[in-house]
């Protein structure tokens, strides 16, 4: 399941839209396809190690675009409604932090084939629809994006129809019935210092 997370946020750093005030399924195939040589160029072929530099710009190539905000509300549901602006703030940060950390457990990922299926374009905001293949294994990740002003933003993933943003949101549920939101909040530093 990591994995298949961490595949995912490959794709999720193909996308910094330009500003266009009509986007075609083009203009996001062209731009994606750009970003996604620029992460192949730096992570290189099978067997390169990357230096500490190239691991933060990699890092922040893949991680830059995603709205943790967005997914935050959509893993806490209700309770980041019942939760301080300090909670929240340090609960995405928090968040954002352990994805950032993993996205580079496994380069490999990185390498994989991408095929587009379709983007669907929908006022502000698309989906946009891959396949992956490494190694013969063939994912379907999907991609939920929302444009705000000239930049697009990753606000949800799917990998193998299961949305990343609904997985941590049964997780983080599931500890905040056992044991509450700060429970939730001292595993999430635990993690984020590890």
């Amino acid at each position: 399941m990591i994995s298949r997370i961490f595949l995912s946020l490959l794709f999720l750093s193909v996308t910094v839209l330009a500003s266009a005030q009509s986007i075609s399924k083009q203009d996001v195939r062209n731009l994606m396809d750009e970003r996604d040589a620029e992460i192949k160029q730096l992570v290189g072929p099978e067997g390169t190690q990357l230096s500490s530099a190239q691991r933060d710009q990699l890092r922040d190539i893949i991680n830059d675009i995603i709205d943790y905000k967005a997914m935050a509300k959509i893993a806490l549901q209700d309770t980041y409604n019942t939760i301080s602006e300090e909670q929240r703030e340090e609960f995405v940060r928090l968040f954002s932090s352990i994805i950032r950390d993993q996205s580079l457990n496994n380069l490999d990922i990185y390498r994989a084939e991408v095929i587009y299926e379709d983007i669907l374009i929908n006022g502000n905001s698309a989906k946009v629809k891959t396949t992956a293949t490494l190694k013969d294994v063939r994912t379907p990740v999907s991609y939920d994006v929302e444009k705000r002003g000239n930049e697009w933003f990753i606000t949800d993933m799917a990998i193998d129809n299961v949305s990343t943003a609904e997985s941590y949101r049964r997780s983080f549920q599931n500890m905040i019935r056992r044991r509450g939101f700060d429970a939730l909040l001292d595993n999430l530093r635990n993690r984020a210092e590890a």
